[in-house]
Order: C-alpha cells, then structure tokens, then sequence
C-alpha cells in the first residue's frame, strides 16, 4: 500500500499548522501519511514514502536552510526518487513576501530527482500558501492539496 509523508520545518508554528492540515487530507482521503519536522526526518523517509511533501517559511524568498540541509543529504540517492509524487507548501509573514518562490525552489528540487509534481489550475497553482496563521482561504487550499496528492498517488502506487 502507497503512503506519504509531510516534511516540514517550522519555527512559529503556521508552517506546522499547514503540515498538520495537509497530512490530515492525506489520510482523509485514503493515503497514510506521517507528518514530521525536518529535524526528525533522514533521507531514507523520503525513500520509503511514495509521496513527499515539504513545507517551508520563507526567508529571503527561499526555503528555510534546515529543508535545503535535507535536499542536499538527498544527492545521495539521485534518481532514486524519481516517479515518487512531489509537493510543496509555504508560510510568510507578507503578501508578495516570497512564498512561490519557496515552494519554487522546493519543486525545483523534487523535479531534479524525477517526481512527479500536480499542478493546480485554481487557487494556489503551485502549492498552498498563507500569510502568518493560516486562514480559512489558506486551510481550503491545504486540504484540497492534500486530496490531490493523495488521490494521484493512489492512482500510481496502489
């Protein structure tokens, strides 16, 4: 049976919150997920997972350096990764304060090791974002992220 995994790093805790919501719409739709913080996780999680989804805050328009730790460490199982179902997720402090280009810069990542990464035509297109706490608007798109995930991965490991 497939299942996945919710990589985040979170230091006030709206990263966390936004984890929590993903990982609950994973299993809620049928994908057991563990949700764990970046500082729990190795890189053979993400070889035992079908599906990976990493959250960040974004400093300076990137991922927080503890996820970069943790892609970096993954270099050494290039390939390996390849056709495992990509997601990512971001919290900042400011509207236009670099959240796309965080999950960018995650989904970058994934798309070098060869996952495969759903899109979304409405809403958040490359994946959930919220500005400080997440709202209701941020929480909607956290589940509906989820379901996506989940549902394609399903469809490719089950």
């Amino acid at each position: 049976m497939a299942k996945g995994l919710v990589v985040y790093y979170s230091k006030s805790g709206n990263t966390k919150k936004m984890a929590d919501i993903i990982a609950k719409s994973m299993i809620d739709n049928g994908l057991p997920t563990e949700c764990k913080s970046v500082d729990q996780t190795k890189v053979d999680d993400l070889m035992a997972s079908d599906a990976i989804v990493m959250g960040s805050p974004t400093y300076y328009g990137q991922m927080a350096p503890q996820l970069m730790q943790l892609l970096t460490d993954s270099v050494s199982k290039h390939g390996r990764l390849a056709g495992k179902v990509g997601g990512a997720f971001a919290s900042s402090a400011n509207i236009g304060g670099g959240n796309e280009t965080t999950i960018m810069g995650i989904l970058e990542a994934m798309l070098i090791h060869g996952m495969i990464i759903p899109g979304e035509s409405i809403g958040d297109h490359y994946g959930p974002v919220s500005i400080n706490a997440p709202d209701n608007r941020a929480e909607t798109q956290c589940v509906k992220a989820g379901k996506k995930i989940a549902e394609l991965t399903k469809k490719l490991f089950d």
